[in-house]
């Protein structure tokens, strides 16, 4: 028995996958996803030959001032450690998003591909842009045409991969 939604349908007839099973499929799109975005950016930088967005790095240095933590080192070695951390946050936004992804599916949740899509593209783009917006270090409302397109293209790719791969888990 499935009730219908406006974005979908929820059934109330399990598969026999457990929320953890579905957790884990959904952290294994979320990296799937997370590659499909880093892909589609990179590539984006090496055909315009912009410059890598700095937004993470400078996330991590403001939440690390919030929290009165030091990141150790100096000069280059510290600079390098921040880069990290930087690349480190969007992974585990990616991954943790995905495992989202999978609960609901474990509530039984279940949409068509271009609903799903985007509900899980607005829902990457809230989690990674919306902390960052609310420390300051962004403002949308003040990004141009081509900046919007550089931010939504790679988180369409990602909503597109995971909605893809969570399908294909769901395949009896």
């Amino acid at each position: 028995m499935a009730k219908k939604t406006p974005l979908g349908t929820i059934r109330t007839r399990r598969r026999g996958i457990s929320p953890l099973g579905w957790a884990l499929r959904g952290a294994t799109a979320g990296a799937a996803g997370t590659t499909a975005l880093n892909v589609v950016s990179y590539l984006d930088i090496a055909i315009r030959g912009r410059p890598a967005s700095s937004t993470p790095e400078r996330t991590v240095e403001k939440l690390a001032d919030e929290a009165h933590v030091q990141i150790p080192g100096e000069g280059d070695e510290r600079e390098s450690r921040v880069q990290a951390l930087g690349a480190l946050t969007g992974l585990v936004s990616g991954v943790g998003i995905g495992v989202l992804v999978g609960l609901v599916r474990a509530a039984g949740f279940r949409s068509s591909p271009p609903v799903g899509t985007a509900l899980t593209t607005v829902g990457v783009l809230l989690a990674t842009n919306g902390p960052m917006t609310v420390l300051g270090i962004t403002d949308p409302r003040t990004w141009s045409r081509t900046d919007w397109i550089s931010d939504v293209v790679p988180h369409l790719a990602y909503g597109l991969l995971v909605k893809t791969s969570m399908d294909a888990f769901d395949r009896p």
